[in-house]
């Protein structure tokens, strides 16, 4: 995400929490003796309410503050929405599928600078996870756990070994897609077995791309995409560190197919798995 939604509500928590303590510090008390001073003169009524009332700036840093707060702590530390941007991960997400992920099956992390602060758990494979691009940290992406810390991951010929044990696949048909999902239409449907997790993948046999084997550092996690000829994953670029980890993908609460311009209702209310 290149615009900084946690960070611009830090900022507004502070601002409306400062504001809102200098007023009941500082700036209340003043307004009361101008106000008691006026009764004590020649000052009408509505003068000594207009002299107490509270600034507007003040009214609305008041009403604010708990409001961002909450959000602050359910998108910081419970749940937080993404969108899908790419197809990376079809058949499982569509591009335009918006989700909600867990933030804190991994581990409890402070706003903004990301350091764990309470461990609840780690990810599992074939766990669909949101992590901060290595790249580029900025951006937020969405891929599959297919490597754990130590592991030596095996891609060949379309097939992958995990510490030379063979993920078995089933091809189970062809993908037939709609909207955003059409150009993957022809593509071989294989259902993956991957630990406990069994899901579906794309593959495409006109497609080769980057092969050979990889080993998985401590502390960090090798991803792909369910999209495996059409994902930029750990493939190109390594592995993910345990520290760029966002949350556990879990449900998709709306899905928007922005070529048929019309909401996928079979797909929302749908767990991600």
């Amino acid at each position: 995400m290149n615009l900084d939604f946690q960070g611009l509500m830090v900022l507004a928590l502070v601002a409306t929490g400062a504001v809102w303590a200098a007023d009941s510090m500082v700036w209340a008390p003043r307004r009361q003796r101008r106000a008691e001073a006026a009764m004590g003169g020649s000052g009408d009524e509505k003068e000594q309410q207009k002299l107490a009332k509270e600034p507007l700036v003040v009214e609305w840093s008041r009403s604010f503050f708990p409001i961002i707060l909450v959000v602050l702590v359910l998108r910081s530390f419970i749940v937080e929405p993404f969108r899908i941007p790419s197809g990376s991960m079809m058949p499982t997400l569509l591009a335009g599928d918006f989700i909600l992920v867990n933030k804190f099956s991994y581990g409890l992390r402070l706003p903004i600078l990301g350091t764990k602060i309470y461990s609840i758990g780690e990810p599992r494979r074939g766990d669909i996870v949101v992590f901060r691009y290595p790249v580029d940290p900025s951006v937020d992406y969405i891929k599959r756990v297919v490597g754990l810390p130590g592991d030596r991951v095996r891609y060949i010929d379309k097939t992958l070994y995990i510490n030379d044990k063979l993920m078995p696949q089933e091809a189970v048909g062809t993908y037939t897609g709609v909207g955003v999902g059409r150009d993957m239409s022809g593509a071989a449907v294989h259902r993956e077995q991957l630990g406990q997790v069994n899901h579906e993948i794309l593959l495409e046999s006109f497609r080769r791309l980057k092969e050979g084997e990889f080993v998985v550092p401590a502390g960090h996690y090798f991803v792909m995409g369910d999209n495996r000829d059409n994902s930029n994953d750990s493939r190109y670029w390594g592995t993910v560190p345990e520290a760029n980890l966002v949350g556990k993908a879990f449900f998709i609460w709306m899905s928007w197919d922005k070529e048929s311009r019309s909401l996928n209702w079979d797909r929302i209310g749908s767990h991600v798995k």
